[in-house]
């Protein structure tokens, strides 16, 4: 039998076959939350607002993975404060007003943080944290103690299971004296708990559970009026009383999409600063923030801005959470907005690819003076 002899075309032909049949079964298996779904994102649609300054870009590299943010701040001294942000490959960040990284807690997929202060917990009044975990299927919850010199350090509190379809979007809220809790599911199937201290961690007890429609993941809760922000993704935001007796009624504060929400309509915030109170979202599809007054009898829009680089830190693109806190809040004296960023990439432009993420922080004051509030 003659040796059979391969032509270098032909051996170069079946490597490149192989190659793209190993990159494409390589692929198919990566979770696709390892990729931003705002890929090549559109730059800022809004009114522009400079950033005025960034965390430093999440450990997970060349991941999709810097999610979502929280704000405390202590009232008695501003200065006092941290900033939470969940990296949804690996866990919580822990950052100082200033964006610098205090600690990092590894508890797997964490997708939305939240917080309340004045949780009573092991015979005080506590910081609650609270985050949706994708890898255990429930809540990781966290405590923090004010009182503590300096600023407070965050510690792994207990998890609680629930029942929504795979937990995603996260919010806390009062209810008077009560604590309450809101995990949405991927699917946007709610359920809302109420939250207690138990005999070794926290309890959530079930109160009411109900289907949004799509895919939902933003959540906030406004504890002075009572009531529940939800964002459907592809649909607009939802208004829900907090009561658990109106089960599943709501009403539509904006639909998607609008010349205000252009989907994924992502993370909600509140900002109260004396009377009034300001929700604001995250409108992912251009990259904007779009502005509700919500204190009143009716939502007022109020308009939309972008974050463009500014401090030291580049543009915002493709948001996902977003928080928010009225008053002196370190060096900003009327009020902190921290986003997402899809992409901490200097110069970026619409065609950068995305790589390394982080949150940028925000002064109110550029906010209320560019939209005239």
């Amino acid at each position: 039998m003659k040796p059979v002899t391969l032509s270098r075309q032909f051996i170069f032909r079946f490597a490149t076959v192989l190659s793209a049949s190993l990159l494409g079964s390589a692929c198919a298996m990566l979770d696709p939350e390892s990729r931003s779904d705002s890929a090549r994102m559109t730059l800022g649609a809004g009114t522009p607002v400079a950033a005025s300054g960034e965390t430093p870009a999440v450990g997970t590299g060349r991941r999709d993975a810097a999610d979502d943010p929280e704000i405390w701040a202590d009232l008695a001294d501003p200065t006092r404060g941290l900033i939470l942000g969940t990296d949804k490959q690996a866990g919580l960040y822990v950052y100082d007003l200033a964006g610098q990284q205090l600690q990092f807690l590894a508890e797997g997929r964490l997708n939305n943080v939240d917080l309340r202060s004045g949780f009573p917990a092991e015979g005080r009044a506590q910081i609650l944290i609270g985050a949706s975990n994708r890898s255990a299927g429930g809540v990781s919850f966290f405590l923090a103690d004010p009182a503590a010199p300096g600023a407070p350090m965050v510690r792994r509190w207990g998890f609680s299971a629930t029942t929504v379809s795979e937990p995603y979007g996260f919010c806390l809220g009062r209810r008077g004296e009560s604590f309450v809790a809101v995990m949405v599911g991927v699917d946007g199937d709610v359920s809302q708990y109420g939250v207690t201290e138990g005999a070794v961690g926290p309890v959530l007890v079930q109160e009411r559970s109900f289907a949004v429609g799509s895919q939902s993941e933003g959540c906030v809760v406004d504890d002075a009026k009572g009531i529940l922000y939800v964002a459907e993704e592809a649909k607009g935001i939802w208004r829900y009383s907090l009561d658990p007796a109106t089960g599943s009624t709501r009403t539509l504060l904006a639909g998607a999409p609008s010349a205000m929400l252009a989907p994924d309509v992502e993370g909600l915030g509140l900002l109260r600063e004396e009377d009034k109170t300001w929700l604001i979202a995250s409108s992912q599809g251009d990259s904007a923030f779009a502005v509700w007054r919500v204190d009143g009898a009716e939502p007022a829009y109020a308009g939309r801005f972008s974050v463009v680089a500014g401090a030291g830190a580049d543009a915002v693109t493709g948001t996902d959470g977003l928080a928010a806190l009225g008053g002196a809040v370190g060096v900003f004296p009327e009020g902190l907005v921290v986003v997402q960023d899809d992409a901490d990439t200097p110069g970026e432009t619409a065609s950068t690819l995305r790589s390394r993420q982080n949150f940028k922080l925000v002064d109110w004051r550029t906010v209320k003076l560019a939209l005239g509030l």
